[in-house]
């Protein structure tokens, strides 16, 4: 049992906002553009080619043998989380070269078959089949988890429940996840609303008190739900052995140029409410029924969603909206030396989201969805 009453979850606060990155990819063939179970043999040369520790701490193994995620050390900025995600991924993209792969960052792959795909060996990951069965070997999905240090456990849960307002503005922008086994699901987030099956998945609640979140937990470990605390799945959650705020709610990305600019909003939006609690001011948050709407709204439409802002049900465009809030946030980007990639974001709805631009690939090339592939591959090697 790793819960113990008499000492609860501890939670080793960052006296610092360090920053970190995990950055998942599929691996795709470089000829038919499929799905490629490749990642143990690319592990493999990874290691043969570099020998170094480093290189395993930077690589990890995820739930599917067609996937990898690169993750950054503790940083201080976006520039030397983004720095060292650029180094790990030079040495794994020489490796996929030779393996006859490339890196995909969307977060669905649009016509490969989850039946095909082979499970990553460990008890982990087989404990999750076991249970979750047909919407577990579905979790053909990929996405981008972004840690935030905070110092101070009281703040934590406040954080992660006013974060939620900004759920919405997170998923329009990161949704790259619209065409599924083939068709095109009429969503901008497919990922968003086939992760939330999984049975400790979807959006956390609202915990006041860490107090509280300590008695969900040992009830969830005491009936069996969770055997470590890393399975609960939450869009966002705590992270007490990194003493940060996790926030996963963006779609795979695949493109430098917009991983910049959402680790850039997550950092400060964190830092910004972590601020204000520090000093005083009680944290505006929604009800969860209005959180869970923004959800299916932002993954349903993206940034074409029109969002609700508060208890009372006003609403807003997400992308209007989002000018208030990048304007807000510019003080704090001032100070986390993130200014030029924070104005990025508003690039995003300007050039079109990932979600956008490989529905305007399919149309163009009429419904080929190995160009789509091509597209989102391609974007990643510009």
């Amino acid at each position: 049992m790793w819960f113990h009453r008499d000492v609860g979850i501890e939670f080793l606060g960052s006296p610092r906002p360090t920053l970190g990155v995990e950055w998942e990819f599929a691996l795709v063939d470089k000829t038919t553009r499929d799905l490629s179970n490749t990642a143990a043999d690319l592990f493999d040369k990874v290691h043969q080619q570099t020998g170094a520790e480093r290189d395993e701490s930077r690589l990890h193994k995820e739930l599917l043998r067609n996937t990898v995620e690169l993750v950054t050390g503790i940083c201080e900025t976006v520039d030397e989380a983004m720095g060292d995600l650029c180094q790990t991924m030079e040495v794994v993209c020489a490796a996929a070269d030779e393996l006859g792969v490339d890196l995909y960052g969307g977060g669905t792959h649009p016509f490969a078959q989850w039946s095909l795909q082979q499970l990553t060996p460990g008890h982990r990951y087989e404990e999750l089949i076991a249970r979750t069965q047909w919407w577990g070997r579905q979790m053909l999905i990929w996405g981008v988890h972004v840690h935030v240090g905070v110092q101070h456990r009281e703040r934590v849960l406040p954080i992660i429940s006013s974060l939620l307002n900004q759920f919405p503005h997170l998923q329009a922008l990161s949704a790259s996840s619209p065409i599924w086994s083939g068709t095109d699901t009429g969503y901008a987030s497919n990922r968003a609303m086939m992760f939330q099956q999984l049975p400790t998945a979807g959006l956390p609640f609202q915990f006041e008190r860490w107090e509280e979140f300590e008695a969900f937990v040992e009830g969830q470990e005491k009936t069996g739900v969770i055997e470590d605390l890393t399975e609960l799945r939450w869009d966002v959650r705590p992270s007490p052995r990194l003493g940060t705020v996790e926030v996963r709610v963006c779609d795979g990305v695949s493109t430098l140029r917009e991983l910049r600019a959402l680790v850039a909003l997550i950092h400060c939006l964190v830092v910004d409410l972590d601020e204000r609690l520090a000093a005083g001011e009680t944290l505006p948050t929604m009800p969860p029924w209005h959180v869970q709407e923004n959800k299916w709204r932002a993954a349903r439409y993206g940034l074409d969603a029109e969002i609700i802002l508060d208890a009372a049900g006003n609403e807003r465009l997400v992308t209007d909206d989002l000018d208030d809030l990048l304007e807000r946030l510019a003080p704090v980007a001032g100070r986390l030396r993130c200014t030029d990639d924070l104005a990025s974001v508003a690039d995003i709805p300007r050039c079109g989201a990932s979600y956008q631009r490989q529905r305007k690939v399919a149309e163009e090339s009429g419904g080929n969805l190995v160009a789509v592939v091509d597209s989102v591959v391609r974007e990643l090697q510009a």
